[in-house]
């Protein structure tokens, strides 16, 4: 799968640990193009009528991983990334071994973590509303989505990451961190 020497930056993060803080700062700075592993369970939700929460994101992945096969996500996604015609393009919402199967195959492709303490994490979540259902989650439901099998994942896949970032400061030390991790790996292409 040729990329025509692409830059693949891939966000494997916790919960509201900033994956897509860092996608649309590098919109923004780095005229990054973007892709969501939801925004495919997004759109389908909003075909059929059914609320985005969660709970219906996760249901629906797990049908269509289990009826169509676990990479399925992540064949559509490395396909989406190599037809893109952007020389640099983040993939964020990682959350299985299987996600990045078809990712790593791809020339330029680089694995970051991204983490941060879960009471902040819980904080920002209930200030983004991102979901219709957790702008009233309390810390203790929070934890307990951590425990969904794809979450206990994510963990294990943050071991694989080339880069990791502990994102518990402001947004300005984040886009630090990030603007950091792109230069090593621009100098060592």
């Amino acid at each position: 799968m040729p990329t025509n020497n692409k830059l693949i930056l891939g966000f494997v993060g916790d919960l509201a640990s900033g994956k897509g803080t860092i996608c649309q700062y590098l919109k923004e700075k780095q005229s990054v193009t973007s892709y969501r592993f939801s925004t495919m369970l997004r759109d389908i939700l909003d075909r059929i009528y059914v609320e985005k929460t969660r709970e219906n994101l996760q249901d629906l992945s797990t049908f269509l991983r289990g009826r169509y096969g676990q990479d399925i996500m992540s064949k559509v996604i490395a396909k989406d990334v190599q037809n893109d015609p952007n020389p640099i393009v983040a993939v964020e919402g990682i959350r299985r071994p299987t996600d990045i199967t078809y990712l790593q195959e791809l020339a330029g492709f680089h694995l970051i973590y991204i983490t941060a303490d879960p009471k902040i994490r819980w904080q920002r979540m209930v200030l983004r509303k991102e979901n219709p259902d957790e702008a009233t989650k309390t810390f203790e439901q929070f934890l307990k989505d951590e425990q969904a099998e794809a979450d206990m994942l994510i963990k294990d896949l943050g071991k694989q990451a080339e880069y990791t970032i502990v994102n518990n400061g402001s947004v300005d030390e984040f886009h630090v961190n990030m603007e950091e991790i792109l230069n090593k790996i621009k100098h060592a292409s």
